[in-house]
C-alpha cells in the first residue's frame, strides 16, 4: 500500500548534527500520525519522537532538548533533527506512520556517534 523510506544516517562525531528524513510513497496517504524509533544494539525498539497530523509532538525524555520532529503534511514526509549527538545515540532509526489504525514501517537508517 505505502512505503516508508528513510535517509540522512551517517557517521557523526559526538556533539554534531543530523537531520532524518522519511518520505511515504504515497504523498496522498493519510497519516494520523508519523514518527521515529531508535533500536539501539542489545536494546529493544524505543520511541524517540511522534508527530500527529495536528503538529502535537511527543519525546522521549533523553531526547528532549536536542531533537526535533517536524513534517511536511503535503508530502507526507516527517524529519528528525538531531543535535547534540552522543554516543548512546547510535543505533538504526526506524521511520513510523499510523493511518487508518495501521502501523507501517520504514528499513530503517543507521546513525552511528562516535566519542
Amino acid at each position: 500500500q505505502v512505503q516508508l523510506v528513510e535517509s540522512g544516517g551517517g557517521l557523526v562525531q559526538a556533539g554534531g548534527s543530523l537531520r532524518l528524513s522519511c518520505a511515504a510513497s504515497r504523498s496522498t496517504f493519510n497519516f494520523d500520525v508519523m514518527g521515529w524509533y531508535r533500536q539501539a544494539p542489545g536494546k529493544q525498539r524505543e520511541l524517540v519522537a511522534t508527530i500527529t497530523s495536528g503538529g502535537n509532538t511527543n519525546y522521549a525524555d533523553s531526547m528532549k532538548g536536542r531533537f526535533t520532529i517536524s513534517r511536511d503534511s503535503a508530502k507526507n514526509t516527517v524529519y528528525l533533527q538531531m543535535d547534540s549527538l552522543k554516543p548512546e545515540d547510535t543505533g538504526v532509526y526506524v521511520c513510523y506512520g499510523r493511518a487508518y489504525s495501521i502501523s507501517y514501517w520504514g528499513k530503517g537508517t543507521l546513525v552511528t556517534a562516535s566519542s
